[in-house]
């Protein structure tokens, strides 16, 4: 098959085989059975998940087709344009979709089907006005935004930001389906949403590539070394969240035999052949030529790449619709805890459970993981053509990884929602102790001194890093004065607003607050001792001067909590019923003290840090201006002692 009947076909195969995909795996596992009880009929049962999968495909087409733009053409150029074109009329069938959906389960949500009457009209209203109703019409609103926006608009800032839109766009409806009503919610709430934008980069980047091959010529090579690269992290991010979904929804081995359990297995065996099709055409069939040529293997593998998307697409589409096994366990005890949570209440916190207690996040997994993978390939890269690294650079950036896997995967995270002063330790862990290993690790000096400069007029990770550092919006943000205005205000706008109750109540709340407190500390801690190259840095003293400033609004901040006679998110903390542990309002007293007293401790160790700094920054002044005089014998003092001879032979003249 040569590559240009595969444009034109391969969309076909995409959709037909997940067509196939989905109806086989809604007939096997009972997704579209009739219900016992409000019913709304065959055409709603089977719409649903099709719709769903086309929600799905068109999402995939969406995202990846702007982030292949992104991360392996050039604007400008035909490659780029017909890219962003597929990014478009994705977006306009996503949005098409997503209303089906929504008006779809209005029928399912009232058990009567689909009519042009008033009844249904106020049926749909009503659904409207409910969280999965608020979700499609969002979703639906947001797929015509993008439409128009990468349609209109077609540059590298413009672009990046229709990519972060379609991104997101993926998220709400990731949140729909079984994973609310499954135990371990927030963990399947992650698992889905990574797992839904992994595959849509993976899915849409390969029909991307497919669509724009004949206007590549001999610069297919390129871009499919680069598509490869981002499918592999695809890859690796869609395997562990469906492992990390499938684990949460089967429970144990014996529902594998289940049809749900066989739809997982299914799903799993495309997804191997997938890594393994990936495998042959990155190690061999690229570097032999193949992507160059009209005919051969390649685009037959592509054809069977798409061919095995299309299933694997189909048949989550269907397990999204299907009742997992463990929808069947009997309901738990509704404790305080779960209630609030939607987990029990864990044992009592011993010492030795500081280390064993783990409530994993995946999405700060991957990213440690990730973090870890590529500083350490950084390393290598630099040893193998001989240049060095500083061992305790190294150092640093792991101590930091291994702080953030404790609080984001450890005991901070699974007795944080019990416990104010666990969260509060993990805050001062996050804004402060995180940010200090992390910066001290220098990561973004080593990705510009690792990664391949493009010469091509596309934009990889080096040039982008490099973009983001000399954007407008960073030399804003890193400003000293606005990074500690940022890291003082965002302490009493959280916690003394409904901001705090987000997070508590909102995964997605919590997930923000971590990404935000983390962001904002390595800002702060990057303006002050930071080797990583920002636009501007106050002298040392200045550094000192923010530092002091910054230390006792931080001690002022955590004194305001120890006199707070009223508790934080009465009805969350004072509700767990606990039967271990300090009364809620002395906990809430030990978190204040641990923000007073234990958040100041990196405080005072960047404050060493930058008299550090400036004592052998005067050294280094020191060294050159001794340096300069050793190359021109003094010339400099010589000429000052003349100039004072001659001032004092002028004024003895002036005296006689």
């Amino acid at each position: 098959m040569d590559s240009r009947s595969l444009r034109l076909i391969g969309p076909i195969i995409l959709a037909a085989t997940a067509l196939v995909g989905v109806l086989w795996a809604l007939g096997f596992g009972g997704g579209a059975a009739p219900l016992l009880l409000a019913d709304a009929g065959p055409v709603v049962r089977w719409g649903i998940p099709i719709a769903k999968l086309v929600v799905n495909l068109s999402g995939a087409g969406m995202v990846g087709s702007v982030v292949i733009a992104l991360f392996a053409l050039k604007p400008g150029q035909k490659s780029f344009e017909r890219a962003l074109d597929v990014t478009s009329i994705s977006a306009a069938v996503f949005a098409a979709a997503a209303a089906a959906v929504g008006i779809f389960s209005s029928a399912s949500a009232v058990g009567a089907p689909i009519s042009l009457d008033d009844t249904f009209g106020s049926t749909l209203g009503r659904f409207l006005g409910t969280e999965a109703g608020i979700t499609w019409l969002i979703t639906t609103l947001a797929g015509a935004a993008i439409s128009v926006l990468a349609f209109a608009a077609r540059g590298w800032f413009v672009s990046a930001v229709t990519a972060a839109l379609a991104i997101a766009a993926m998220v709400p409806m990731a949140t729909q389906g079984h994973s609310g009503d499954l135990a371990n919610h927030n963990i399947t709430l992650t698992a889905m949403v990574l797992h839904t934008v992994g595959a849509a980069v993976w899915v849409g980047g390969l029909l991307t590539l497919v669509i724009i091959r004949p206007l590549m010529r001999k610069r297919m090579v390129d871009v499919l070394y680069r598509y490869s690269t981002l499918a592999l992290v695809s890859f690796i991010v869609v395997t562990l969240s469906g492992v990390v979904r499938a684990y949460v929804a089967v429970g144990d081995w014996s529902a594998l035999a289940t049809p749900y359990g066989i739809l997982v297995l299914a799903k799993t065996a495309l997804l191997a052949l997938l890594g393994v099709a990936g495998a042959m055409y990155r190690r061999r069939l690229i570097a032999q030529g193949g992507a160059d040529s009209t005919g051969g293997p390649f685009w037959t593998l592509v054809a069977v790449e798409l061919a095995l998307m299309g299933l694997a697409s189909g048949i989550a589409a269907a397990l999204a619709r299907s009742e997992p096994p463990t929808g069947l366990a009997p309901t738990p005890v509704q404790t305080p805890a779960r209630i609030m949570t939607g987990s029990d209440l864990p044992p009592e916190l011993t010492p030795m459970r500081w280390l064993t207690q783990w409530d994993v996040d995946i999405l700060w997994a991957l990213a440690i993981m990730f973090g870890a993978f590529f500083y350490i390939a950084g390393v290598v890269r630099l040893r193998r053509r001989g240049d060095s690294w500083p061992i305790y650079r190294t150092v640093l950036w792991f101590v930091g990884l291994l702080l953030l896997l404790w609080v984001t995967c450890g005991p901070v995270n699974a007795y944080g929602d019990y416990l104010f002063s666990v969260h509060m330790l993990g805050h001062m862990l996050l804004t402060m102790a995180i940010p200090l290993c992390l910066v001290a690790g220098a990561p973004v000096t080593l990705a510009l001194r690792t990664i391949h400069k493009r010469t091509d007029g596309t934009r990889g990770g080096r040039e982008w890093i490099l973009w983001a550092v000399h954007s407008p919006f960073s030399r804003i943000i890193t400003h000293p004065i606005v990074a500690a205005a940022i890291f003082v205000a965002s302490l009493w706008v959280f916690y003394f607003t409904d901001l705090f109750r987000w997070s508590l109540y909102d995964h997605l709340g919590h997930e923000w607050m971590t990404v935000h407190f983390l962001i904002s500390g390595y800002l702060f801690v990057l303006s002050l001792i930071g080797v990583d190259p920002i636009p501007y840095r106050f002298p040392h003293a200045g550094r000192l001067i923010t530092l002091i400033a910054v230390a006792a609004m931080h001690a002022f901040f955590g004194m305001a909590i120890m006199m707070n006679t009223g508790l934080m998110v009465a009805e969350w903390y004072g509700s767990m019923a606990r039967p271990w542990g300090p009364t809620p309002m002395e906990d809430q007293y030990i978190g204040g003290g641990i923000a007073w007293s234990i958040g100041e401790i990196p405080t005072l160790i960047v404050a060493i840090t930058v008299a550090i700094q400036w004592s052998r920054s005067d050294a280094r002044a020191q060294k050159r201006s001794d340096r300069h005089a050793d190359r021109t014998g003094d010339q400099e003092l010589a000429e000052y002692n003349a100039r004072l001879a001659r001032l004092a032979e002028r004024d003895s003249v002036d005296q006689k």
